[in-house]
C-alpha cells in the first residue's frame, strides 16, 4: 500500500492532462456494458469512461444486501472489478477487450447507504499487462472510503469465427 499511497502523492504534486479519449473507444465500453448482463442484473450504471478511468454507479437494493443489510462483498467485488476493466480497456487499442488476471479486494468498512460509485483508475498501461486499483465509496459521504482493490488485467483480441 505503500507504493499506491507514494504514486497517489506523486501524481497530486505533478499533475498531467490525460490523453482526449477516442469516442470509439468510448462506444466500445459503452457497448461491452450493455452486454454484460450482470450489470444489468445488479443494477449497474456506466457513469463516467474517462482515459484510464471508469465509474461505475448502483442503488442498493435488499437484493444486493448480505444479512446485516450491507451492500455484499460480491456486488462490491463486481463493481470495482469491472471499473478496473473497463478503465484498462480505455488505454488499448481500439478492439482489444480485458480480462482480470488477479485481484485484491481491502473491504474497510460496512457498505451502508443507498447509493454507491466504484471509480476504476489505471495505475501502469503495459503493452501486456496493465496495472489498476479502484475506490468504493457511499455517494451519500464521498469521503468514507468503503474498499479498496488493486488489479491486474490483460488485453486480449476477440477470436475469429472462421
Amino acid at each position: 500500500m505503500q507504493h499506491v499511497q507514494a504514486a497517489r502523492n506523486f501524481h497530486n504534486e505533478h499533475p498531467m492532462t490525460p490523453p482526449e479519449l477516442d469516442p470509439n473507444v468510448t462506444s466500445a465500453i459503452e457497448n461491452s456494458f450493455a452486454k454484460q448482463g450482470l450489470m444489468t442484473t445488479i443494477g449497474a450504471e456506466l457513469h463516467l469512461v474517462a482515459s484510464g478511468e471508469v465509474r461505475l454507479r448502483i442503488n442498493a437494493r435488499e437484493s444486493l444486501t448480505q444479512h446485516h443489510g450491507f451492500l455484499h462483498a460480491g456486488i462490491i467485488g463486481t463493481i470495482l472489478d469491472s471499473s478496473c476493466g473497463w478503465a484498462s480497456q480505455t488505454l488499448m487499442p481500439l478492439g482489444t477487450e480485458v480480462l482480470t488476471v488477479e485481484y485484491k479486494l481491502n473491504l474497510l468498512r460496512p457498505a451502508a447507504g443507498s447509493n454507491f460509485e466504484g471509480r476504476g483508475t489505471v495505475v501502469r498501461a503495459g503493452t501486456t499487462l496493465t496495472a489498476a486499483e479502484a475506490t468504493f465509496y457511499t455517494t451519500n459521504d464521498p469521503d468514507r472510503l468503503i474498499a479498496t482493490m488493486t488489479a491486474t488485467l490483460i488485453g486480449v483480441r476477440p477470436q475469429s469465427s472462421d
